[in-house]
């Protein structure tokens, strides 16, 4: 059974600092550095062709939230080709095109579209990057990471690591990852294939990454984690029912049950938050700021009033351990997944 692991894993302390005084971690042992909040870019890219997104968006508003976010301190900008069929990297490429030199840009390559077969291939790779790279309006990336990637697609060989390696040889990317469909395809990715970097859903009712141990193992060989869905898909910040969702949104295919389960999760935590002085997103967001061995959490932000709340999240600090002892009680006594934790 896991056990609460002692103060290596935790920073107990609260840090009263102004809202600019942005936090860095190490990315493992890539040499960057990124900001312990990122920002999370699925969202701004907008519609895509069929329900793979977080509903219409307007761009004018997402300019304004990645650049507030930038004045923030926040250096970390995790994206992918198909987010928006690309508009994500897009807006991307316009707001930083002057400040491409101050930030650190993560993108991912594996899919055409969404839900359609995945492809991680050496032409593929290299001809995603191509685009990517023109949409970002810059000649490298900071980290180029194989998007939901199983474990699977090594077994008939090593090429795509191999093409990975070669793309950080010519200098167009600074470091390579993977971002894992389950935590245990991270400590797979880790252990048998050697991976610097890897991105995964890890969140107050999503502990499967303390579970299987894939925390502990990040931590032992000093690989960059980062995770992602710390809002779980946007529940936890208790701004969402199970019936809130439009056609042209992901949420909305997803079994009702579910929803349900989801909607009604931070209630769970809502004394907690209260006694925290933290808005459900802020408490949220201090349980992943709590774990060391997280290089960035990247919550999806849509807004500048969003960026604002989210940061804040910095100023409070990672929670005491009395409280993730509470939240761990809470996970251990519920069923957060209807079906199995197979939702990405």
């Amino acid at each position: 059974m896991f056990k609460l692991p002692s103060g290596s894993f935790f920073d107990f302390g609260f840090h009263f600092v102004s809202i600019s005084s942005m936090k860095y971690r190490n990315l493992g042992l890539t040499g960057i550095k990124v900001s312990e909040i990122g920002f999370g870019a699925w969202g701004i890219g907008g519609l895509s062709k069929g329900a793979t997104s977080y509903g219409p968006t307007n761009d004018k508003e997402s300019e304004k939230a990645l650049l507030r976010a930038f004045e923030l301190g926040v250096n970390f900008f995790d994206t992918a080709n198909i987010y928006g069929e690309g508009h994500s990297e897009e807006l991307l490429g316009k707001v930083f095109k002057k400040n491409r030199h101050r930030i650190v840009i993560a993108t991912k390559a594996g899919y055409f579209a969404h839900n359609s077969p995945s492809d991680y291939s050496p032409a593929n790779l290299r001809g995603s990057l191509k685009q990517s790279l023109r949409r970002l309006k810059t000649d490298y990336v900071d980290l180029y990471q194989l998007h939901d990637a199983s474990i699977d697609i090594f077994k008939n060989g090593d090429e795509t690591i191999s093409t990975l390696k070669k793309l950080k040889k010519e200098g167009k990317i600074r470091a390579y990852g993977i971002s894992v469909n389950s935590p245990n395809d991270g400590i797979a990715a880790i252990d048998k294939f050697g991976f610097p970097v890897v991105q995964v859903n890890f969140n107050m009712i999503d502990q499967r990454v303390l579970d299987c141990g894939l925390m502990d193992l990040v931590s032992k060989k000093n690989v960059g984690l980062i995770a992602r869905t710390p809002f779980c898909f946007g529940f936890l910040t208790g701004k969402f029912s199970s019936g809130m969702f439009g056609k042209r949104d992901h949420r909305s295919t997803w079994p009702e049950k579910q929803r349900q389960v989801w909607s009604h999760a931070p209630l769970l935590f809502s004394d907690i938050a209260k006694r925290e002085k933290s808005t459900p997103a802020q408490l949220a967001l201090r349980y992943c700021l709590s774990f060391k061995p997280i290089s960035s959490v990247i919550p999806g932000m849509l807004t500048e009033k969003e960026v604002n709340e989210n940061l804040q999240a910095g100023i409070l600090g990672p929670l005491r351990w009395n409280i993730l002892k509470k939240i761990r009680i809470i996970y251990n006594s519920e069923p957060f997944f209807v079906a199995g934790p197979k939702i990405d």
